[in-house]
């Protein structure tokens, strides 16, 4: 019989020390926090702002917005679940005023629409091409390409009897399915892996299937039985076993496809996995490598690629400042000339709006334009052939200049620690009335190096508590972190601060600032954007001396830790949130505490109802509580569903055991002995989760942040391993994805 291995959030002791505010003794009411003066940014603003282009439309979930031809409308599909169906099909009036819709098709309960194109020949024969993701009576899920005939008489309705499948495969995650007429008259159709992993059934280098791809069809011209012919000239017609469709190849999950007529340009977006979305100007029989790479970089070199040479993509945006990339269109409107000829697309998680102009095959301009609080779905044209942006929350977007107080505020932004408001006492460290000390469960390793940390909530306004991922905050929070050292030529009592990192939310988008500290004490300076090198003489336990490697971050490597699974916020949630601290009138549970102040816009559970980590270092707890506290602070901000991690495991504490990575072979370098897997039950040096904890260098874990080798959870991790049962074959499930 196999021993279930335990799924523990906690069990640890209580209490902890900390530095006290003077007003938050337990009985004094809750202060409002008004000092801080960290708004803005420090960077120069971007050219463009977004402000509504039709303020009384308001749809719930948009995904595109298209002109009607002839119809002088807007066509919009919708969708109603999360990234899952049901969907729906709109029209609106072109009228700057527009207030309402028309639901033009219901694609049912098992149906979401991608996007669509009208025939070349659509103000007369009314053929409107939908791509589309329906999961079918047996529960298999397609992507396909459906015509519908609309009616050239108003109020122009569409025969739902009218539908034509044209082309479909199977397809659950990754799904692609946006669609473009190019001025060949063919359509282009975009595919994506098929699966809601990294690959998992290795189809972004086969070209016998329909997935990972831009295809390209002829409507006008099909093949006997068919609703489509495969054009001669495709690039792959002529290789036995190899689907003549294929126009290029090795894409994760094109979002969004587009031809630009003026050009000629072919353009697509594409949701990356790990560390890196791309933008592709499509090129025939181009193969773009996933899922051997991704983007220009190597992800599973392990893997064939189908054809050499690989093209890159014609930009890479690391997951720092892109992390769910929306493809757009080649702009030649007349409200910003500087944009003719460019491409202009978006990210959907940080809002940014960016450009790029490729002629003769090489980029000539190339930057972000825009640093806007939507969620970009996608991007339209007006009928005056202005930018559209479509905001996934309710509405639409034009871009405008920004106004000259944008650069007031951004010379406005504190370069001092002592400029932001935080701090009663700078050189003190004293938190200003108002901020709440705080500490956490189970640490990030930071090198050995301390830490004090607080948060400053704005005025009176509330925390939205949820488990067990972290807490969402009103924007102007500030969350507050000092790193300190003791210092091996410093004859100071008190470890000294060396960095104090700020995370600040505003237009519901967080971001990361550094200042380092003096050699005074006594004020810490603004690091520049892209972060900071220092080393330090770090006293060691035996009294002596080594030198510390110190990297300040940059403002992109803050947010790679700081995930969209994780809430961007990581210390900040109730597994780690749940435990006392002294501020001052005796310990006090600190979720308790927030929650008596009135912190928390909602009721959170009582105190025996929450997760709760333990300390890695407390040896009173469990091994496995212990163990899985660790992985759950220094890794699963990654390692979790949607974080970005490679590996297809799962190490939040409260996962199952079949996610943890047990007898999972691993996808990258194995930085361990021959056959070793990512976890092995009782052999801890055929793991490769204790071998890159235990390295530095290439492969490491975590991959930033951290220059030495924790040695005691190393330790830690070795006899945890050691003693490890087999849990036994996992389930299998799959679920669909952007």
């Amino acid at each position: 019989m196999r021993t279930a291995l335990l799924v523990v959030w906690i069990v640890a002791g209580a209490g902890a020390a900390g530095f006290a505010c003077e007003d938050e003794g337990r009985h004094a009411p809750r202060s409002p926090m008004t000092t801080s003066r960290v708004v803005g940014s420090p960077e120069p603003p971007a050219p463009y702002r977004a402000v509504k282009a039709f303020p009384n439309l308001i749809v719930e979930q948009p995904l595109t917005f298209e002109q009607e031809p002839g119809a002088g409308a807007y066509l919009i599909l919708q969708h109603l679940g999360g990234w899952a169906p049901p969907g729906r099909l709109l029209r609106a009036a072109d009228d700057p005023g527009v207030d309402r819709f028309d639901v033009l098709l219901d694609f049912g309960p098992t149906t979401i629409a991608y996007g669509l194109d009208f025939h070349p020949d659509y103000v007369r024969n009314g053929f409107l091409y939908v791509g589309m993701n329906a999961q079918l009576p047996d529960e298999t899920h397609v992507t396909r390409v459906v015509r519908y005939m609309v009616d050239r008489r108003p109020p122009f309705a569409i025969d739902t009897a009218s539908a034509l499948t044209i082309i479909e495969w199977e397809s659950n995650g990754h799904n692609g399915g946006d669609v473009a007429f190019g001025g060949d008259g063919m359509l282009y159709v975009s595919s994506g892996d098929g699966t809601a992993d990294s690959d998992l059934n290795d189809r972004g280098q086969d070209l016998a299937h329909l997935t990972a791809k831009i295809l390209r069809i002829d409507v006008d011209r099909p093949a006997p039985g068919a609703a489509y012919s495969s054009p001669p000239d495709n690039p792959f017609a002529h290789i036995p076993g190899a689907r003549p469709e294929t126009w290029a190849m090795g894409l994760r999950n094109p979002w969004r496809l587009s031809y630009d007529r003026a050009t000629g340009q072919l353009w697509t977006g594409v949701n990356g996995q790990d560390l890196w979305e791309t933008v592709n100007l499509v090129e025939r029989g181009a193969n773009y490598g996933w899922s051997v790479t991704e983007g220009s970089r190597p992800f599973l070199p392990g893997r064939k690629l189908a054809h050499a040479p690989l093209t890159p993509p014609t930009v890479e945006h690391h997951h720092s400042e892109a992390r769910s990339l929306t493809g757009g269109l080649v702009y030649h409107g007349s409200r910003h000339p500087e944009l003719k000829g460019a491409y202009v697309y978006g990210d959907y998680s940080t809002g940014k709006v960016w450009g790029v102009k490729v002629e003769g095959g090489r980029k000539v301009f190339h930057r972000e334009i825009a640093d806007t609080p939507l969620q970009l779905t996608g991007f339209g044209l007006d009928s005056a052939g202005e930018l559209i942006l479509i905001d996934h929350r309710n509405a639409f977007h034009r871009l405008v200049p920004s106004p000259p107080e944008d650069a007031e505020a951004s010379a406005r932004f504190p370069r001092r620690l002592s400029e932001t408001g935080l701090f009663a006492s700078t050189p003190d460290r004293t938190p200003a009335p108002g901020a709440v000390p705080y500490d956490v469960n189970a640490p990030l390793w930071s090198d050995g190096a301390l830490k004090e940390r607080f948060l400053a909530v704005p005025g009176l306004e509330t925390i939205e508590y949820a488990e067990p991922n972290g807490w969402t905050f009103p924007d102007r929070t500030v969350l507050v972190k000092t790193f300190l050292y003791d210092l091996a030529d410093d004859d100071r009592d008190a470890p000294a601060p060396i960095e104090t990192r700020l995370m600040v939310k505003e237009q519901g988008e967080w971001t990361g600032y550094t200042y380092a500290w003096n050699d005074e004490r006594t004020d810490a300076i603004l690091v520049a954007k892209e972060g900071l090198d220092r080393t330090f003489r770090v006293r060691t336990r035996d009294g002596g001396g080594r030198d510390q490697a110190w990297r300040y971050p940059s403002r992109a490597e803050c947010m790679v830790c700081h995930s969209r699974a994780s809430n961007f916020v990581l210390g900040l949630c109730t597994p780690q949130m749940n435990r006392d601290f002294d501020h001052g009138a005796g310990p006090e549970n600190q979720v308790d505490r927030l929650h008596r102040l009135g912190f928390f816009a909602n009721e959170p559970p009582r105190r025996e109802g929450r997760p709760r980590l333990a300390d890695p270092r407390d040896a009173s707890a469990t091994l496995e509580a212990r163990a899985r506290a660790y992985l759950h602070a220094n890794c699963a901000s990654c390692h979790v569903e949607a974080g970005g991690g490679n590996a297809a495991i799962d190490l939040t504490a409260g996962a199952p055991p079949h996610r943890l990575g047990v007898h999972l072979t691993p996808q990258q370098d194995a930085l361990a002995a021959p056959g070793a897997k990512i976890l092995a039950p009782g052999d801890p040096e055929g793991s490769t989760l204790l071998s890159r904890v235990a390295s530095r260098g290439p492969g490491q874990m975590p991959p930033l942040a951290t220059n030495q080798v924790d040695d005691d959870a190393v330790a830690l991790l070795r006899a945890w391993i050691a003693e490890l049962p087999d849990p036994g074959p996992p389930p299998h499930a799959q679920a669909p994805s952007r």
